[in-house]
């Protein structure tokens, strides 16, 4: 079983002259999650490279045992740091397909042509589609195969608009990744704040926050092994 991880490309947290990228606890535990259950993982991003980590992730009150594993990964950290292109990748090569958060996909997964044509290859192919926390918002301009949303009428979560609130970054992202997920007909819910919450609805495989991120990666494999 071959995994695509498809990570953010940009830093930038708007206008606020702070950085952002990836959320390391959304890629790490997932990735060990996975890869020590025998699945192999292929890391690409919009730009290729490496891709930028959150800084904020970095903190010591953000830290887990993927993290920590994850910071003495000399192999990891070298693998990390040439992700494939996102336009180089086929959804033919790999058995699903897993997007990790932080708020850089707001900004160039959400409104990537080559992620939402991906996400919907994917799909088509009868192929699971799994996305934590700010990740959802790739599914932004995502679309079924009459044309819908593809979150139109199924279970979603995402990071919710009381979680933006209490990191005091409403006013800075581009959209709220609550709102637009019901904007698009997601059948929306959540649980408390940062607390593990995932949701399946057929091959689409959300998790609210960064506590969820391995109960996505449970969900994907659940999955795969079916």
């Amino acid at each position: 079983m071959n995994v695509l991880f498809v990570l953010t490309s940009h830093a930038e947290l708007g206008d606020s002259g702070k950085k952002t990228g990836f959320w390391i606890e959304e890629f790490a535990s997932p990735y060990y999650y996975l890869t020590d259950r025998g699945v192999e993982v292929t890391l690409a991003s919009p730009a290729g490279g490496q891709p930028p980590i959150d800084p904020t992730s970095d903190q010591p009150e953000n830290q887990t045992e993927s993290t920590i594993r994850f910071k003495g990964d000399e192999a990891l950290q070298e693998k990390l740091s040439r992700t494939l292109s996102l336009a180089d990748v086929s959804a033919d090569d790999y058995d699903a397909v897993f997007y990790p958060g932080g708020h850089g996909p707001l900004w160039d997964l959400a409104e990537s042509e080559d992620s939402r044509l991906l996400i919907q290859t994917f799909y088509g192919m009868q192929k699971p589609v799994g996305f934590v926390c700010h990740a959802p918002a790739a599914l932004k301009n995502v679309k079924d195969d009459k044309g819908e949303a593809l979150v139109k009428g199924k279970k979603v979560t995402g990071f919710s608009n009381t979680e933006e609130e209490l990191v005091q970054l409403k006013e800075v992202v581009p959209f709220l990744v609550e709102d637009m997920l019901k904007e698009n007909g997601g059948n929306y819910s959540k649980a408390g704040d940062f607390e593990p919450y995932a949701l399946e609805d057929g091959l689409l495989i959300t998790g609210q926050n960064p506590a969820s991120s391995e109960k996505v990666a449970e969900l994907l494999l659940a999955q795969l092994k079916k």
